[in-house]
């Protein structure tokens, strides 16, 4: 089970490129890209707020929940797929 980021669509829904979402919600575009890519660990409730603020859309648009079992070497409980 992980959690997605949808930025990407969003951002295609609004066409709007990720330097100017950056710049709209002063945030670096390599710290976009890190979300967007799924590879930041944490995010601020301020800066999800300034995000769905410049996007004029919801947390839920932004992020998802998704029910496949992930293989997590840093989580002892991830399911591996092997029973």
């Amino acid at each position: 089970m992980t959690i997605r980021v949808r930025l990407d669509r969003v951002l295609y829904e609004r066409r709007m490129s990720l330097s100017e979402l950056a710049d709209r919600v002063g945030i670096t575009v390599a710290n976009l890209q890190i979300l967007k890519s799924g590879r930041a660990r944490a995010v601020r409730i301020s800066t999800l707020d300034a995000l769905c603020r410049a996007l004029d859309c919801q947390p839920g648009d932004l992020l998802g929940f998704d029910h496949s079992p992930v293989d997590d070497p840093d989580n002892p409980d991830a399911e591996d797929g092997m029973d």
